[in-house]
């Protein structure tokens, strides 16, 4: 939990560049879609077929979580790039928004350029049985987007109009073409699958790590470029990033864009990337901030998402769950600020009426149920239909679905002047 400590110092993308600042809107309330590159639909608040997305402000400001959706990626009806960024700093808020609307057009002139290559269907040639870290096609999609990725952080610190050398943001995004899925990951923000074992029961399954400071090669690198990693005494598991000399601006991630005061002492802007061939057993990936992983586990997350009543309502559902649990995990603490975007892979199934339900089978296909006037109709046509209950609140037990301890330790009260405690591996 947390993002930095104080530290002071003193080209805007052509298709649209957004703050809600400036806009004065409810977002909770409205749809936000825009029209992007090649025709994309750019999704910034509400819900799709596909997609259920929702941010909430916390206790501790303005709210500095932003998120988006990419539908017809790049002129592809088949293609999606989902993102979520968590600011930090003074103007994080800012840093996450301009990181938000700018990279994706970045990554969407990427794609065109590999598609004039001949490139961009080369995932489809990965089979099942292969190591796709080796493949050349995937390993040429890597080193595009970790360029990037740079390229953005570049431009970043280029822009006058943004303060970013004690600001920046973290980024987890996935870009998913038919059974591909390409994870990139810069920070501590989280991407979580959800699929079914060998017993067809729901379960989660990491696709990040959450790049924090203390990771033994992330602090390796940045005490070779003479950084600092450190606990502050009241937070003795929470480990921050240094200056050499300087007791600030204490980052709790080792990677993200802007903080270019941390950039020459191991800080860096490059993400993971890696990659994930889907399967009919899998359902949907949640991408999410920190505010919902500091108090749910993966399984908690997979199981809240799929007892939601309808997919447009499941990441709004996800977020309450976690701000119930912070108020009984963390009464003392601020609630972080949270957003959600929830990817689902398979096309929902409509709603029927019980005198039919009990007669049909399953291969039933939707136009003859259609045609016959049996279909019940929805609101909005995006129920769910995993049927997954939910025992219980997060306030009601400190354990995981799994069983194991997901909060991290309570939060204290922090108070400058603490001692810093040494360690980090």
């Amino acid at each position: 939990m947390g993002a930095c400590c104080s530290c002071q110092r003193g080209g805007r993308f052509e298709s649209f560049f957004v703050d809600e600042e400036e806009q004065k809107i409810n977002i909770e309330d409205e749809d936000i879609v825009l029209r992007g590159d090649s025709g994309a639909r750019i999704r910034l608040q509400g819900s799709s077929k596909y997609v259920s997305m929702y941010t909430q402000q916390g206790k501790k400001g303005v709210n500095q979580d932003a998120m988006t959706v990419w539908e017809s990626f790049s002129g592809d009806k088949d293609m999606f790039y989902c993102g979520v960024f968590d600011g930090h700093g003074p103007s994080g808020h800012k840093v996450a928004r301009y990181v938000r609307d700018l990279l994706p057009a970045k990554i969407s002139t990427l794609y065109k350029q590999a598609s004039t290559d001949g490139k961009n269907g080369a995932l489809d040639i990965v089979d099942a049985n292969d190591d796709v870290r080796e493949n050349p096609f995937f390993l040429s999609w890597k080193a595009r987007l970790i360029k990037c990725f740079e390229e953005m952080d570049e431009q970043l610190e280029g822009d006058s109009s943004i303060e970013s050398y004690c600001s920046g943001t973290t980024s987890v995004s996935v870009l998913k073409k038919g059974e591909h899925l390409i994870i990139s990951n810069l920070g501590d923000s989280r991407a979580v699958l959800c699929t079914r074992d060998e017993n067809n029961q729901l379960v989660s399954e990491q696709l990040t790590v959450d790049l924090k400071p203390n990771l033994p090669n992330e602090a390796e690198r940045i005490r070779s470029r003479q950084g600092r990693v450190l606990a502050m005494e009241e937070e003795p598991n929470v480990y921050r990033i240094w200056m050499p000399q300087e007791n600030c601006p204490g980052l709790a991630m080792a990677r993200a864009f802007g903080d270019f005061c941390l950039k020459d002492f191991g800080l860096i802007s490059t993400p993971e990337v890696t990659y994930r061939k889907l399967t009919e057993r899998d359902e949907f990936v949640v991408l999410a901030t920190d505010g919902i992983w500091d108090v749910l586990s993966n399984n908690e997350v997979v199981k809240i998402v799929a007892s939601a009543r309808k997919r447009s309502l499941a990441a709004k559902l996800l977020i309450e769950k976690a701000a119930r649990a912070w108020r009984y995990k963390y009464p003392c603490a601020r609630i972080d600020d949270c957003a959600v975007v929830c990817l689902f892979f398979k096309r929902p199934m409509p709603l029927l009426t019980k005198s039919v339900s009990e007669v049909t089978h399953l291969s039933l296909n939707y136009a003859e149920l259609a045609a016959s006037g049996h279909v019940a109709k929805s609101d909005d046509g995006l129920d769910t239909v995993l049927n997954c209950n939910v025992n219980g609140s997060p306030e009601g037990d400190e354990k995981g679905v799994d069983g194991s301890d997901s909060a991290v330790k309570r939060l204290r009260k922090r108070r400058p002047g603490k001692k810093l405690k040494h360690g980090g591996e």
